[in-house]
């Protein structure tokens, strides 16, 4: 039998992006550097189990990023065009014979930020790793879905149906290939992603899985929050689907340079004994971190910097992907 594990499972390692390309970080470089490298400490909790490992495009990175991180914490060169490997890395299913990575295409992000060496990273780092990987032969990033493991996936239409992606893939078509590829059997779709995400509307920044059956969403509590009907539609999409919501606050109205910005706790990574929440410093930073806590009480539950690496536009789910550990 073929299972996408849900996150909370346990890992045996996770890759993590770094950022260091000047072109694609012209402010903060430094900053969104010192926040990964605080992602990856914590991550990399004694005792944990789970590898943690730092993919770097060049030497020159991997020299920056051994000199931020503990020693327990792998530091690679593996050449890459942007950090965001939720979304270019393998995603990993478990089946009878262990671990296959599914490497779908990626055309970032419906053509708008095409970069060298993010089409085939994913192969490479499997390869790289003595993993199993096999070619998808449709675009999806990994960043537009979440599982909890038991047969249930949560998506988007804005993103998964975009035509920037899939010309003329429908509804159907595509929940049956999402079946197909990770072994899934209930697709609940959501309508669109939060505003001026360049991601057309990943999940990961809308409804995480939390447990089997359960996600959690934002909810807006000022009348300047953005996404308010974004997230009320997709809590009553979930409920509808059979899904149990669990609300958390929302960031709120937050902007970068004026313009509105995707700032989301919902971007959180769960790892074997940590969950990284995103911190802002927005108003409910601190009760982000405190109900999310209660929602994993066998983990320890922090709030790390991601105000830099906002500005690329993402956080800690965005720049890791996961590797279950084989049953």
């Amino acid at each position: 039998m073929t299972r996408w594990p849900a996150e909370w499972e346990p890992h045996q390692a996770v890759w993590i992006g770094f950022p260091g390309d000047p072109a694609e970080w012209p402010q903060g470089r430094d900053a969104a550097q010192q926040e990964v490298a605080a992602f990856a400490n914590a991550v990399a909790d004694e005792g944990a189990g789970e590898t943690v490992v730092l993919i770097c495009r060049d030497a020159a990175d991997a020299d920056s990023a051994r000199g931020l991180v503990q020693s327990c914490v792998e530091v690679v060169i593996e050449p890459f065009g942007d950090i965001w490997l939720r979304d270019t890395a393998p995603i990993f299913v478990l089946g009878p014979d262990g671990l296959d990575g599914r490497n779908f295409g990626f055309n970032g992000w419906g053509g708008k930020y095409e970069m060298a060496g993010d089409q085939d990273i994913g192969q490479r780092l499997a390869g790289r790793f003595g993993l199993t990987d096999s070619a998808q032969d449709w675009i999806l990033e990994g960043g537009a879905i979440d599982g909890d493991g038991d047969g249930r996936l949560v998506t988007t239409e804005q993103c998964v149906l975009n035509a920037n992606r899939n010309q003329g893939l429908d509804k159907d078509q595509a929940a049956a290939r999402l079946r197909e590829a990770l072994a899934v059997e209930d697709v609940c779709w959501l309508g669109d992603g939060l505003a001026a995400d360049h991601t057309d509307g990943h999940v990961d920044n809308l409804a995480r899985f939390v447990a089997p059956g359960t996600v959690v969403i934002p909810h807006a509590e000022t009348d300047d929050d953005p996404n308010a009907e974004i997230f009320d539609n997709a809590a009553r999409r979930a409920e509808s689907a059979g899904l149990t919501v669990v609300k958390l606050p929302s960031a709120g109205k937050y902007e970068v340079d004026g313009d509105i910005a995707p700032a989301s706790y919902m971007n959180f990574y769960i790892g074997n004994t940590v969950v990284a929440v995103p911190q802002y410093g927005a108003a409910n930073d601190i009760r982000a971190v405190d109900e999310i806590s209660a929602l994993f009480p066998d983990r320890k539950v922090i709030g790390l910097s991601s105000q830099a690496l906002l500005r690329g536009g993402g956080s800690f789910h965005c720049i890791s992907q996961q590797i279950p550990l084989p049953a």
